[in-house]
């Protein structure tokens, strides 16, 4: 997680003065350190959770992460609101400022708890103390190198099981949501000509308004409910119910052509009037409605490869990311309508395999009690 972090503060960095080679390079080097970060800290979740704390915990952490894009959103909608172009110094302000929350961040992982597995490391080393410091870290080079191997045996073992193969569809679907939330819906309210000269604004606030519903769901469903089979089928089926409502009130409020075009504003009409209110309601709904499958998605992948935590939320995080970069691809040649389709077919497929993989867990248990 520390090496992740100084990859994310060196992307960070660039920004305060760009240049095309640096910006390819830590682009590339991020999205490594995106694929370390969130599978070394869903390990972490779940080393540090037991089965009745799970789901809390899950919940707490989704929250928190959301606190982003509603601050985040929140300041570039103060500072940045009426401004036809951004100077030098208020870009240079803005990243400093993030590079700063970001290395503070990145220290912080130095602090975090050591898991028992991290201890019993710790304690076979101080037993080898007597070994030379080149045979300890050969070592420790020939048991990383053997752990990889091992883990990505695992991760191939995992991919052909039923439970990972059922889960699948709501990975897809994540990465779908997530292009849509972060990327596509946006854009559709910034070409919406009848939103006038309030569109571009109405972009940010609708960032914060996706972030309010993230840190809603995300701490609801993390503090109020117990970790058990029937409450997190429920709740990944509110997120379904949630997604669908807004996919209708974003089809009759948006027009059609608003993710394809470029240079102008949108020149085909929804069903009905434009209005900012239904625009932000389902901004809200969105946010609300990640958060629901998010968590689960967490909860029940700790839930059920508690012993293999790491090769699971490997295999999440590469669906999901794949599934985020095909959306952004089409997002710019599909119309809305179509896009809206593929998000409630593949939510609904989600969420029902998700209840098949419940009902699956429910059998194995009570085999287990017999």
């Amino acid at each position: 997680m520390f090496l992740s972090g100084l990859l994310y503060s060196g992307y960070i960095a660039v920004f305060i003065m760009p240049s095309t080679w640096s910006f390819y390079l830590t682009s590339v080097l991020i999205g490594v350190g995106a694929a370390l970060l969130w599978t070394a800290q869903g390990r972490f979740l779940v080393e540090n959770s037991e089965a009745s704390t799970i789901n809390r915990n899950t919940g707490m952490f989704w929250a928190l992460l959301q606190c982003s894009m509603l601050f985040g959103n929140l300041y570039i909608y103060l500072d940045w609101n009426g401004k036809s172009e951004i100077s030098d110094s208020s870009r240079r302000n803005i990243f400093l400022f993030l590079l700063v929350s970001s290395i503070l961040g990145t220290l912080s992982f130095l602090v975090l708890r050591t898991s028992h597995h991290e201890e019993e490391m710790l304690s076979e080393e101080e037993g080898q103390s007597l070994l030379s410091t080149r045979t300890m870290y050969k070592n420790r080079a020939n048991t990383a190198l053997q752990d990889t191997k091992t883990e990505f045996q695992t991760i191939l073992h995992l991919l052909k099981t039923k439970t990972i193969m059922l889960l699948s569809p709501c990975m897809v679907y994540s990465g779908l949501e997530l292009s849509f939330y972060s990327g596509v819906y946006g854009t559709c309210i910034g070409a919406t000509a009848h939103f006038g000269e309030a569109a571009k604004g109405l972009i940010g606030i609708s960032g914060i308004v996706v972030g309010i519903g993230e840190i809603v769901g995300g701490g609801l469903f993390g503090l109020l409910c117990k970790n058990s089979r029937f409450r997190r089928t429920s709740v990944v089926f509110l997120g379904m119910v949630v997604h669908f409502i807004a996919s209708y009130l974003i089809f009759l409020n948006i027009p059609d052509d608003a993710p394809v075009v470029v240079e102008s504003t949108t020149q085909k009409n929804p069903f009905l009037s434009p209005t900012a209110s239904i625009a932000l309601l389902c901004s809200f709904l969105l946010g609300l409605g990640d958060s629901c499958f998010n968590t689960q998605l967490y909860s029940i992948l700790g839930y059920v490869y508690a012993e293999q935590s790491t090769p699971a939320f490997a295999i999440f995080k590469f669906i999901q990311s794949v599934s985020a970069a095909v959306a952004f691809f089409y997002s710019g040649y599909l119309l809305l309508t179509w896009q809206l389709l593929l998000l409630v077919i593949l939510g609904f497929t989600g969420t029902l395999c998700f209840f098949v993989v419940e009902r699956m867990q429910e059998h194995s248990m009570d085999s287990q009690q017999y």
